[in-house]
Formats: structure tokens, C-alpha cells, sequence
């Protein structure tokens, strides 16, 4: 019997597995609750009914003698007790799919699975292609792409839940500490204008034309949108005197308002290619401004790396790095021995 404090580490020393109070179908369905915010939307997401659900819960936390969940609202809020028992669930579940993931590399690249994640710039426009190249060498491998923020996607990777990330903001320096960060490749921004705006039949722009213009840009509030003040306060500019004319709240908007004659705009180069090739928008050089930021390549180094995670990096990774990059260089190396 465990007691009211759930000493679980203590109860594990003196206690057989055979006589665990708790199954790892209930820990899955406590996660479930957890995530989902409610009994009804848990059983929903494990395909069970919400009786079987709220049945679990009851036995389980007849079994530990505790209260998990405040009953008094409508979502479900855990009891301390619940926070406590949820801190060992997610170390628990994340044990046993890395053991799982182990045992399927056992049958090398003939099947397993590959979890990556990145940033949203980096999520949308590079990461796919990256994901194209390596299905094309190892097309059984079941690859899955989560797209967040920086923090989320480096505290995903940190906990086991992604393989091996590519971000393009600051990582929490607890997060530095703890993962292994790489640097990868360079990402560049470029001024874009529409096609038929007067400045575009210029040679070349000076920093003073920018002020000139009226741009569109992501809402004050986007982290990426902040980054680009950075970058370009960085380079010289004054982003205070730069005449913001339009908020969105995506790349893809704004590139189909510059190229509806509604402004200018600073995006990344690789969101761009298909524009520039299609001539539908118009990338000014201008004078004394390059605006780049790195990109980073973040892994566990304490985790479990699948031979699925390692095919990634022998394999795709170099292939889209920057020369100055150790993936790249760890490439050339290899092939000259």
C-alpha cells in the first residue's frame, strides 16, 4: 500500500513490479485527462468510452488511497498529489517508448519511426524537404513532423517526445545546459517589394529607402516577429522608424500581400524561392544590409538515439548545412577516410 505522500521511489525499492497499484494503461489515460483538459475529450483521443475512462481513474485512485482530480469545476483539475503522480507518468511513458524504439531498431531500417521537429519557419519550408530525402533512402521509416515554437520544441526534445529538432530562436538556458546544441546552417532575410512598386526598377536600395516604405509584418506579439526587430536592429536599422502599414499572423499572408501591392516586407529567403522563380515578387539588394540568423541542430545527448535519428544526420542533415557547419564538415572528413 502506498501512502498519502506517493513516496513511489521508496516504494519501488520495497515492493515487487508484480504489485505496482498502477497499470501503464492507467498512466497513459491520466496523461490523456491531463492533456486533453477533460474525461470526455481523453476518452475520445484513447478511442475508449468515458465510463471505462472515469473507471480507471476511480480504481487507480482507490489503489494509491489518494485523490487525484478536484471534481469541484468543470475541467479537471489535479490535486497535488495528481501533479506529483504526472511528473513520474511522464518520465514512466517516456522510458517505455524509448525502449520500444529500441527494440524496433533490432530490425534495422525495415520499419521504426523518426520524430523531428523544428521552429515554424524552419517547420514549413526546409524541414519537408529534408523529410522528402531521407523517405526517398528509407521509405519504411514512419517519420512524424511537430512544428512549435523554440521553448516548446527544445522541451519536447529534452523530455524524449522529439528525436532531434532545427530552431532558429534562443533556447531557456536550462534547456542550454542540458541539450546538446549544434550550429547548423545560416538563414537569411530579404527585403521583398512588389513586383511593380517604384523602387523596384532601382539598380539598388540604401537603408534610407527603407524608411520610405510601408510594410507588412507579422502582430507584435509573434515571437518571430520580435526576432526580426532583433535581426534588424542588428544590422543597423532603425525598426522605430520603419512605417508598418500591416499586421498578420503568418508568412504566407504576407507574401500574397506584398504580392497584391500592399506593401513591403522582410521574410526568410527560403519561405521565397517559388516567388522568386515565378517572378510574382521582387527582392531589391540593398547596400551595407545582410540580415542572417543560425540555425541550430538540438539533440538529448543522455536520450536514446534510434538508428532512424542517425541515418537523419549521416544522411540528410549535411546535405542541407552550411560549409561552416560541423555536420558538414564531420561529412567531409568521413568521406576523405
Amino acid at each position: 500500500m502506498v501512502s498519502a505522500d506517493l513516496d513511489f521511489e521508496a516504494y519501488a525499492g520495497n515492493a515487487a513490479v508484480a504489485d505496482l497499484p498502477f497499470t501503464l494503461d492507467q498512466l497513459r489515460i491520466l496523461r490523456a485527462i491531463v492533456s486533453e483538459g477533460s474525461f470526455k475529450k481523453a476518452a475520445d483521443s484513447l478511442y475508449v468510452t468515458q465510463p471505462a475512462v472515469s473507471l480507471q481513474i476511480q480504481n487507480l485512485e482507490k489503489q494509491l488511497e489518494v485523490s487525484l482530480f478536484d471534481r469541484g469545476g468543470r475541467k479537471a483539475q489535479l490535486t497535488e498529489a495528481g501533479h506529483l503522480l504526472l511528473s513520474y507518468c511522464d518520465r514512466i511513458l517516456s522510458q517505455c517508448h524509448e525502449a520500444c524504439r529500441a527494440l524496433d531498431d533490432l530490425h534495422n531500417l525495415k520499419g521504426g519511426s523518426l520524430i523531428v521537429g523544428a521552429s515554424q519557419t524552419t517547420g514549413t519550408y526546409l524541414m519537408p524537404r529534408m523529410i522528402g530525402l531521407f523517405r526517398q533512402k528509407y521509405p519504411d521509416v514512419a517519420v512524424q513532423l511537430q512544428v512549435h515554437s523554440t521553448r516548446r520544441t527544445g522541451w519536447s526534445v529534452a523530455n524524449g517526445q522529439i528525436d532531434l529538432a532545427i530552431i532558429g530562436g534562443e533556447l531557456p538556458l536550462e534547456l542550454k545546459e542540458l541539450l546538446q546544441v549544434v550550429p547548423y546552417a545560416s538563414d537569411e532575410l530579404a527585403l521583398v517589394l512588389p513586383v511593380k512598386h517604384p523602387l523596384a526598377r532601382l539598380p539598388e536600395l540604401t537603408k534610407e529607402d527603407l524608411y520610405r516604405l510601408g510594410f507588412v509584418c507579422l502582430d507584435t506579439q509573434s515571437t518571430t516577429r520580435k526576432m526580426v526587430d532583433q535581426l534588424l536592429a542588428r544590422s543597423g536599422l532603425d525598426v522605430h522608424r520603419l512605417r508598418i502599414e500591416m499586421e498578420l499572423n503568418s508568412l504566407e499572408a504576407i507574401k500574397n500581400a506584398v504580392q497584391a501591392g500592399l506593401g513591403a516586407a522582410f521574410v526568410p529567403v527560403v519561405s521565397i524561392e517559388r516567388e522568386l522563380a515565378a517572378g510574382t515578387i521582387h527582392r531589391p539588394p540593398v547596400v551595407d544590409l545582410q540580415v542572417r540568423r543560425q540555425l541550430k541542430l538540438i539533440t538529448h545527448p543522455a536520450r536514446y538515439s534510434s538508428r532512424a535519428s542517425a541515418a537523419f544526420r549521416l544522411d540528410v542533415l549535411p546535405v542541407f548545412a552550411s560549409a561552416d557547419s560541423p555536420l558538414r564538415q564531420n561529412q567531409s572528413a568521413g568521406d576523405q577516410n
